[in-house]
């Protein structure tokens, strides 16, 4: 009985963990910049933009299109950046388990 008491300490320990990793990397942004650096997205841990710049002349140079869609590239390669450091952050925390409900 005192294997299963251990592992039941063991698993609580390792959810706090997760779980502070998670609070820890919603303080976090990741940055991305595409076209040539004319256009930066940033994203919080918790996949909220908080920032989009463009160059002013990046609007002159190219269509509209090519603006918009470089904006949703900056955004989403900021997002991917996220979600590969929470998930390598977890991945860590639980020596590559995967817990159904805890690590996604």
């Amino acid at each position: 009985m005192s294997n299963m008491n251990e592992l039941m300490r063991q698993a609580a320990r390792m959810q706090r963990r997760i779980q502070q990793i998670h609070e820890e990397m919603k303080a976090k942004t990741w940055t991305s910049k595409v076209a040539g650096d004319k256009v930066t997205a940033v994203v919080t841990g918790e996949r909220k933009v908080t920032s989009i710049e463009v160059d002013p002349e990046f609007f002159k140079t190219e269509e509209q299109e090519v603006v918009l869609d470089s904006i949703a590239a900056a955004i989403n390669a900021a997002s991917e950046r996220a979600e590969k450091d929470i998930e390598a952050a977890v991945t860590a925390a639980t020596g590559g388990l995967k817990i159904p409900g805890l690590t996604g």
